[in-house]
């Protein structure tokens, strides 16, 4: 087999996996190549593809979309210095507000939820990682983080985490992968971090199964930056507003697959009698301004505007 589908010779092995899983059948890999369903395990560019065919095809139009917006929205840059100051600084001044709240939901996190342990490194998996930065951030302060995202290009992508790479003595494991079909053995990890990204999915029931079972038993699952809103009423209308927004700004409504895009007391209540755990919530300071977004929304008659929280819950079996 050539070195660049080796899974043993890859400089970017994650050497502290144990096993790996195929993302098709769910058998366990001795290599890289599933002896039952003969899935291949790649690498290209340093991200493994653990993205059957099949499932390829059913998020290319979404992967197309999504891009395409990003792009527009100046989510990436032609420059390392673009990578290397988020979630801090947002250098091309494009969308400092959202990266402001990325900032104060990092600093939460690091002060108040990952505590690193004494005799080792805690395993992250951070699923939905985009350019990797969270990853990076958490490299920095010494914890062994694996990136997961459905994209791969330079600017927004898995690909954009080589800005990082000279800044780390070894760039963190990066993975195609979803959310519903992971491709790690169970208990792997200490810690799973949805980074703005559990509400890109499907099915929460079956995003939140995948990401408990690769969790070590008293491991800690963590949602931060999916919105929130009181009524279902509310996200509904957001939804609605979001798709009028793309089709009149790009000309597609970004809708090819069905996200279910926001949670509600309803929906993580659900979550918490289907898998036995207590959600606790945590309340980050965003700042005045977005502290009176409610108010403001209230007196202006506009629908209740989303909020932020963040939600871990512990694996207790």
């Amino acid at each position: 087999m050539e070195a660049s589908l080796d899974y043993a010779v890859s400089a970017d092995r994650p050497d502290f996996l144990s096993q790996l899983q195929c993302p098709r059948c769910e058998m366990l890999l001795q290599g890289v190549t599933c002896n039952r369903c003969g899935f291949v395990l790649r690498s290209e560019n340093g991200i493994w593809k653990s993205m059957p065919e099949e499932r390829l095809e059913y998020y290319a139009q979404f992967i197309r979309d999504y891009e395409r917006i990003r792009s527009a929205e100046g989510r990436g840059s032609p420059t390392p210095d673009f990578y290397l100051n988020l979630p801090y600084r947002d250098v091309s001044g494009i969308n400092n507000k959202q990266w402001a709240i990325r900032a104060r939901t990092f600093q939460y996190l690091i002060n108040h939820l990952l505590k690193p342990t004494a005799d080792r490194q805690m395993r992250v998996l951070d699923i939905g990682a985009g350019n990797g930065w969270l990853s990076y951030r958490l490299s920095l302060h010494g914890f062994e983080p694996v990136a997961v995202d459905l994209l791969t290009n330079s600017f927004d992508g898995l690909g954009a985490a080589e800005h990082f790479r000279n800044q780390l003595p070894k760039l963190f494991p990066r993975f195609q992968a979803e959310s519903t079909h992971l491709p790690f053995g169970g208990d792997e990890f200490d810690v799973a971090i949805f980074n703005a990204s559990f509400h890109y999915s499907e099915d929460y029931r079956a995003t939140l199964s995948e990401s408990l079972r690769c969790v070590k038993t008293g491991g800690l699952v963590i949602i931060c930056d999916t919105p929130w809103y009181a009524a279902d009423e509310s996200g509904r209308r957001m939804v609605a507003e979001r798709h009028r927004h793309f089709i009149s700004t790009y000309g597609i409504a970004s809708d090819s697959i069905h996200s279910l895009e926001y949670l509600t007391d309803e929906r993580l209540e659900a979550l918490e009698r289907h898998f036995s755990i207590r959600w606790s919530v945590h309340t980050p300071w965003y700042g005045f301004q977005w502290a009176a977004r409610p108010l403001v929304a209230a007196v202006r008659r506009r629908r209740e505007p989303s909020h932020f929280r963040i939600y871990s819950a512990w694996k207790v079996k």
